[in-house]
């Protein structure tokens, strides 16, 4: 396997009278020998492009690849001894699945031994074996798209690149590949870049994951450490589901404590809420009192009030809006002041639409984001990870 390296990475497209477009700005990223790395993003922020990129299926505009140290810049396609798998899976469908996964070996010219061995270790590691000899169209969406997997993987490269391939799946299906394509890094120890819009996709399967916008890399990091300690608002909002809750506010200072002060927008109407922050925010957070910033809250911090009365957060009062009960837990949608958040509540929740509630908020759990930058502010629970 390898190492992939971008350095100072960008591509802009140029069209004629048209201002140009920076699908890839300055990225700098490497991903470890043997190591399974998910780029995620909304549609546009230059995840597929880069992929792309790496494959040699576009000209870089400025920065190197470089793959085991060697600089591809210039080396084509054919020659950088990377696999790609598309979203779309692209199969011969004149082909069985066995002739389909031999198709590149046989281009190559390898030995019809060792492309009998190539197929068969590919074909048992994804399970594929009473599938050979059928047609792309007598297989299920799940089967044809292990045999594009497969077709990648009989050619032994240096590295894999998946572009979406779960996409086009239903919801069991997803569930099953992200399952098999985590069991083939595990089995293989391949280096694999995965591209992906679906965040429980990248939280599930990769080692890190690097979150892109606008062309720019946001934050790179592990999973959990992109869900504690989001960089910025952004990272925050993407990674999650449902997503972190922000409220609009100022920090005030109270006797020897910290409040943070909901303020909605200019005209909104219904009174904010007023918490105190947890001392060890406080101590952190002294030089930002007076200040405008933004609270985040995941929905797991938010509760209700227990049976027993008691009290492990801040008490906010609020409207509830929507109820939608999920069996094993239920998403209480609700407002305060002007803004709307939702909390993940237990499955026994009784609380009815338009009905007034209380609800504890975890302030030990809080982050607070600069309220112009988005910026993570230093310092709280939401320290920024490293890229």
């Amino acid at each position: 396997m390898a190492h992939v390296v971008l350095e100072n990475l960008g591509k802009t497209y140029r069209g004629a009278g048209q201002a140009a477009v920076h699908a890839v700005r300055d990225l700098n990223l490497t991903v470890a020998d043997g190591e399974l790395l998910v780029l995620v993003g909304p549609s546009g922020c230059g995840k597929t492009t880069t992929l792309r990129l790496v494959a040699g299926l576009e000209e870089i505009t400025s920065g190197a690849i470089l793959i085991d140290g060697r600089n591809v810049n210039q080396v084509p396609a054919k020659d950088r001894d990377v696999a790609m798998v598309f979203q779309h899976h692209a199969l011969y469908p004149h082909l069985t699945a066995r002739e389909n996964l031999a198709f590149g070996l046989k281009l190559r010219k390898l030995a019809k031994s060792e492309i009998d061995q190539r197929v068969g270790e590919a074909s048992e590691i994804l399970e594929l074996q009473d599938c050979l000899d059928r047609k792309p169209a007598a297989l299920s969406g799940g089967q044809r798209q292990r045999v594009a997997l497969g077709r990648a993987m009989v050619r032994k490269p240096r590295v894999f690149l998946f572009d979406e391939p779960l996409s086009n799946l239903d919801a069991p299906l997803r569930a099953q590949m992200r399952r098999e394509i985590a069991r083939l890094h595990s089995r293989l120890r391949a280096t694999i870049i995965h591209v992906t819009h679906d965040q429980v996709e990248a939280m599930t399967l990769g080692s890190r994951v690097a979150v892109m916008k606008d062309g720019l890399l946001q934050q790179a990091a592990a999973p959990l450490d992109l869900y504690h300690r989001p960089a910025n608002r952004f990272v925050a909002g993407f990674i999650g589901s449902p997503p972190m809750n922000f409220f609009h506010g100022t920090l005030a200072k109270n006797g020897t404590g910290i409040y943070f002060e909901e303020k909605g927008a200019a005209g909104a109407t219904g009174a904010g809420f007023k918490v105190r922050i947890s001392d060890d925010s406080a101590a952190r957070l002294n030089g930002h009192a007076g200040g405008p910033v933004v609270l985040g809250l995941r929905p797991e911090d938010i509760s209700e009030n227990a049976a027993d009365g008691t009290v492990t957060g801040q008490i906010v009062e609020a409207m509830s809006d929507v109820i939608e009960p999920l069996g094993a837990e239920t998403h209480l949608y609700s407002t305060s002041g002007s803004h709307n958040f939702v909390a993940r509540v237990g499955a026994a929740c009784c609380t009815a639409p338009r009905q007034k509630v209380s609800l504890q908020f975890d302030m030990r759990r809080a982050h607070f984001f600069d309220s112009e930058t988005g910026a993570a502010l230093a310092g709280t629970f939401a320290d920024t990870a490293q890229v």
